[in-house]
């Protein structure tokens, strides 16, 4: 392609909304254009990211024996009352209505679309294993849609679902999967990481999550030096450092505490270190009260309560409920006293003494509160995410944590989606069983991201060869001389018979404006024609990644950069 040919509509400016690094770059190279909240158009070069991207993405497939299919964006709502799933994601589903009144839903995902599916096709455990994949449109209804194409309503993602007899075949599946991963997010340039995650609304055991560690990510990674594998904090168990305990157990008092209701308020208007301090939080587990304890630093993981529980929803209770099994208004239940109502606490608070915690009544709060003496706890457990500075609980070391954003996951969903729609096989015996069934997503548009997020300088993006918009860009210091043109029209041609993808910019701009807009785009070499060096019969050749510059015969240019970008080696 020539420059001129193409919509590329660099900038200079930094736009004001971006806060992402990859959300600026990709703006100001003239990859993506905002259209609303969330929503972006992706233009020439941006789509021919993503088609590489694809591209990527289905090869690998193939050599894994996946079969590629392509299902309807549009889903009947029914479908996803039928699962469960409709009222854990309504807040996403982006919903409407048919002319002829049908309900239906933008698919945000696709396990309901395909499971039903292969309930017309699957009768005997011969017509399995199966793995199926689709790269498609997913729509959902973000709340606070950010970081460009990182977190939005419209987004392209690669889904895959495998189908099997059993879990020792979904065992295999889910290993071909995770290999094929490794493959692709290698191929995509990206330096990644697997940590074990937790399942989340999608369902099954197990899962993984394929992260890469970046400044805007939204996850958190958890490490341990010298502990083998990595965690989403979702999941990440860690102790807290001792805190010095009073061996002493003093008198519980009551005291007033007008309009204070929050852990901050109370630190900040008696001194009391949220250490010493009991939050009680009052839960619904599918629909039965639960009164959950932290201490006053921590945060409540709702998966791993509902992971305890084996309840299939956890929310927080509304205002009334509190009000009903407390007898207080929010912020101020306590633990003592409540009946009827099973106490869970995290286990921090199972080594802590002279506590302060509500009162159960408005405006007051009690302190010297202990375990064992003024109220018992049904169950002590994990339910809390882990800090900075916590440690791990085997080795004893501190845990880190970074920044990270999910580009990919695999689920073992096993028969939640069979079960509840009715996708079942005869087994050699003649038993009808449920189909055990996997799950497997890549955030294509996220790769793209990721990769700038990766790779870029105070110049521009760093593109990874293999998913670069353009291989090279061939670059004339002064487009008006005829033998610049001439020379330059030949490398192109030349390359192009190579089968290299390349880009010749053909504007009449000053040089310093074409390098500016080549560094800024990222296109992994750089082949420069000016009268200077072509006086040697030589051209010169900048590699974007090192900034290095190497000068080529003209005779010998093309058969050079084929063999680099061939070889992955410039």
């Amino acid at each position: 392609m020539h420059w001129t040919q193409m919509l590329i509509p660099t900038m200079r400016e930094v736009p004001k909304d971006a806060e992402a690094t990859s959300h600026q770059l990709m703006i100001r190279a003239g990859m993506i254009r905002k259209l609303s909240s969330g929503v972006y158009s992706y233009l020439p070069l941006g789509f021919r990211v993503l088609q590489k991207v694809a591209a990527i993405i289905r090869d690998e497939m193939n050599k894994a024996g996946a079969e590629e299919i392509l299902m309807p964006a549009i889903q009947p709502l029914d479908l996803w009352k039928k699962s469960g799933r409709y009222s854990v994601l309504k807040d996403i589903l982006i919903e409407a209505n048919t002319r002829g009144n049908q309900k239906i839903v933008f698919g945000p995902t696709h396990e309901e679309v395909v499971t039903e599916l292969l309930t017309g096709y699957v009768k005997s455990y011969q017509d399995l294993p199966k793995i199926l994949f689709q790269i498609q449109t997913k729509f959902r209804d973000e709340a606070r849609p950010r970081f460009g194409v990182i977190r939005s309503k419209e987004f392209l993602m690669k889904d895959a679902y495998s189908f099997d007899t059993d879990f020792e075949s979904l065992d295999k599946n889910y290993q071909k999967m995770y290999q094929a991963y490794c493959k692709i997010f290698s191929r995509c340039g990206l330096d990644y990481i697997s940590v074990s995650a937790d399942p989340g609304a999608m369902g099954g055991d197990v899962s993984h999550e394929f992260m890469v560690k970046i400044p805007f990510g939204e996850d958190r990674v958890v490490t341990c030096e010298g502990v083998e594998g990595a965690w989403n904090r979702e999941v990440a168990s860690g102790v807290s450092p001792e805190i010095e305990k009073d061996e002493s157990l003093y008198q519980m008092e009551v005291f007033d505490t007008p309009g204070i209701s929050t852990i901050e308020q109370l630190q900040k208007k008696y001194k009391i270190n949220a250490q010493s301090l009991v939050k009680t939080l009052i839960y619904v587990a599918d629909g039965q009260v639960v009164a959950c304890l932290l201490r006053g630093d921590h945060e409540l993981a709702e998966n791993k309560l509902k992971k305890i529980l084996k309840a299939k929803e956890v929310h927080l209770a509304d205002e009334a409920t509190i009000k009903k099994v407390t007898g207080a208004p929010v912020g101020f239940a306590g633990p003592i006293g409540l009946k009827d109502i099973k106490i869970v606490a995290d286990i921090s608070v199972q080594h802590m003494s002279n506590f302060v915690v509500g009162a159960n009544e408005a405006d007051k709060h009690l302190k010297n509160v202990n375990l064992e003496r003024d109220f018992k706890v049904a169950r002590f457990d994990d339910i809390r995410y882990v800090e900075e500075g916590d440690l791990h609980p085997e080795s004893g070391r501190p845990l880190k944590m970074e920044p990270a954003l999910e580009i990919g996951h695999v689920f073992k969903l096993g028969t939640k989606y069979s079960s509840s729609l009715d996708l079942t096989f005869l087994d050699p015996k003649g038993d009808r069983k449920h189909v055990v069934m996997g799950c497997y997503g890549i955030g294509v548009n996220r790769i793209i991201a990721a990769a700038i997020e990766q790779n870029h300088d105070e110049k521009g993006i760093c593109w990874p060869l293999h998913i670069a918009p353009f291989d090279v860009i061939i670059v004339t210091t002064n487009e008006s001389h005829e033998e610049s043109k001439k020379v330059a029209n030949e490398l192109y041609a030349g390359l192009q018979d190579a089968g290299i993808d390349v880009l010749y910019d053909d504007r009449q701009d000053r040089a310093g404006v074409k390098f500016n807009d080549a560094e800024l785009i990222g296109f992994p070499i750089q082949v420069v024609v000016g009268e200077r060096n072509l006086k040697n019969n030589e051209i010169e050749i900048k590699i974007r990644k090192s900034l290095k510059i190497n000068k080529l015969s003209i005779s010998s240019a093309v058969e050079h950069i084929t063999q680099w970008v061939k070889n992955d080696q410039y």
